[in-house]
Parts: structure tokens; C-alpha cells; sequence
């Protein structure tokens, strides 16, 4: 291929519902639904938090941030999957691939170390109860939350950028249901080696986090179970559950995703892999803060009450 025709892509197209071609309206509904669902209630327990004054504490705080980045991390995502199902050009402009694979990659990347900073947390309440007030400042709980997002977004920009380098001069289909480096770094035309660098540093980023949420919940769970009485070990574990079963979900969907290496899987498998990972994992995170926690629930109908109130009083 000549130089000069390198870079001739200039957008590229999804090729990761192929097997839904004549009933893809079918899956636009439910996916619908699905995402404004997502936004209503991860929206809700956001507004929750932030009026209820009885959650204004670590913990709830982490939650509300982490509702609001889910919003955002599904915005990335979604709203392009349906109009693709719903359009018979399913393509992505260059620039807006890119874009893409940024703000999704690193509204997750902050989802991972905000729920790091959740584990620590939840380590320090229940290990150091007494020392709690003092470590798990307002000020500390600030710099945490606005670390992971801050982090989470400029540790993307060179991977970003070097991506935007590369020339794309042949195949421009993407076997992916949204833009994701693998899928994209294999149309490359250039040396693709680079591809096993960057498994590499997702895996470490990964694992690490992973180990160290796992190393607070083991000595969590250590604690919690030399607690005397039957009634305190259910209160202490019930404060634990939401956030363990969240820390599932997401590392449990990221680790097929993004611990695989080499090995391949088929396409449908690869697409309900990413479903899982983009949608259905989001889809469940306000069901498990708000149905599991007793002030939470109060809170949102405090506030759907609250609501209520001023839509009948305006009428």
C-alpha cells in the first residue's frame, strides 16, 4: 500500500450485531428502557444522597459519585448502540471513535478507583471504628473522589493520542458493538505489537485494584465474623453488601473483557461479553444500592414524595 493512501479511513462501522440484522428494532426497545433506566435511578440516588443530610457521610458520598459517573459511563456508550440498531449505516467517524473509547474508558477507569477508595472505606469503618471520624475526613473523602476522577481521565490521554497516530488505510469494520482499543488497534495498518503492551498495562491496572479491594474484604470479613452477637455481624456485613456485590459485577465483567490476552471468543459470546460490561452491569447498580440499604430507600422517597409535592402544588 502506498504512503500516500495510508490514513484513507475516515470513519468505521460496527459490525457487532450482525447476527440481529432483521430484528434489530426487537433489541431497541428493551436497550432503551434499559438506559433510561440506568439514568432515572442511578439520577435518583445521586439527588438522594445529596438532599438527605443523614447520608452526607463517606460512604454515601462515594456512592452518589459513583451513580453520577454511571450516568456518563453508559451516556458514552449506549445512545450510539441505539441509533445503530435503529440505522442501516452503522458507522463512527473517526474522531468520534475516538472520543468514544476516551470518555468511556476513563469514566470507568475513575468507576475502578473510586470503588478501591469504597473498599478502603469500608476497611477503616470496620476495622478502625474508633480512628474512623479522623481518617475518613470531609476533606479526605473530597480529595478521593475528585483523585479518581481526575486520574482516571489524564491517564488515558497518551493512549488516546498515540492511538490517533496510527494510520487506518484498510478493513475499517469494528467486531464490536462501541469502540474499544483491541477491536480498533487490529485495523491498524502498522505494526500491531503494541496491542500486547496494552493488554499488558490494562491487566496490571486490574489486577491491582482488584487485589487490594480483595485484601480489604478478607480482613473486613475477618473482623466481621469475630463479632460476639448474631445481630451485629448482620449489621456490619449489610453496610459491606452493596459495595462487594457492585465490585463483582464491574471487575467480574472487566476481567472477561479485558483479561483474555490472546484468546478469542466467538462473536456472540464477544457481544454479550460487552453488553454485560457496558449495559448490564450499570443496570443493576441502583437496584443494589437502593433495594439493600434502609436509609437509601427512605431517602429516595423522601425525595420522590418531595417531588410529588411540588409537581401537584404547581398544577
Amino acid at each position: 500500500m502506498k504512503k500516500e493512501d495510508q490514513s484513507m479511513v475516515t470513519e468505521f462501522l460496527f459490525s457487532g450485531f450482525p447476527q440481529f440484522e432483521d430484528a434489530s428494532f426487537l433489541f431497541f426497545i428493551p436497550l432503551l428502557f434499559i438506559y433510561i433506566f440506568i439514568v432515572m435511578g442511578n439520577l435518583i440516588v445521586f439527588l438522594a444522597v445529596r438532599m438527605d443530610t443523614r447520608l452526607h457521610n463517606p460512604m454515601y458520598n462515594f456512592i452518589s459519585i459513583f451513580s453520577f459517573l454511571e450516568i456518563w459511563y453508559t451516556t458514552a456508550t449506549i445512545p450510539k448502540m441505539l441509533s445503530n440498531l435503529i440505522s442501516k449505516q452503522r458507522t463512527i467517524s473517526m474522531i468520534g471513535c475516538l472520543l468514544q473509547m476516551y470518555f468511556f474508558h476513563s469514566l470507568g477507569n475513575s468507576e475502578g478507583i473510586l470503588l478501591t477508595a469504597m473498599a478502603i472505606d469500608r476497611y477503616v469503618a470496620i476495622c478502625n471504628p474508633l480512628r474512623y471520624p479522623t481518617i475518613m475526613t470531609p476533606r479526605l473523602c473530597a480529595q478521593l473522589s475528585a483523585g479518581s476522577c481526575i486520574f482516571g481521565f489524564l491517564v488515558l490521554l497518551p493512549e488516546i493520542a498515540w492511538i490517533s497516530t496510527l494510520p487506518f488505510c484498510g478493513p475499517n469494520q469494528i467486531h464490536q458493538i462501541f469502540c474499544d482499543f483491541e477491536p480498533v488497534l487490529h485495523l491498524a495498518c502498522t505494526d500491531t505489537s503494541m496491542i500486547l503492551v496494552e493488554d499488558v498495562v490494562h491487566a496490571v491496572a486490574i489486577i491491582f485494584s482488584v487485589l487490594v479491594i480483595a485484601i480489604s474484604y478478607i480482613r473486613i470479613i475477618t473482623v466481621i465474623l469475630r463479632i460476639p452477637s448474631g445481630e451485629g455481624r448482620r449489621k456490619a456485613f449489610s453496610t459491606c453488601a452493596a459495595h462487594l456485590g457492585v465490585f463483582l459485577m464491574f471487575y467480574g465483567s472487566v476481567s472477561l473483557m479485558y483479561l483474555r490476552f490472546s484468546a478469542t471468543f466467538p462473536p456472540i459470546l464477544d457481544t454479550a461479553i460487552a453488553l454485560m460490561f457496558a449495559v448490564l452491569a450499570p443496570f443493576f447498580n441502583p437496584i443494589i444500592y437502593s433495594l439493600r440499604n434502609k436509609d437509601m430507600k427512605m431517602a429516595i422517597k423522601k425525595l420522590l414524595c418531595s417531588q410529588m409535592m411540588l409537581t401537584t402544588s404547581a398544577s
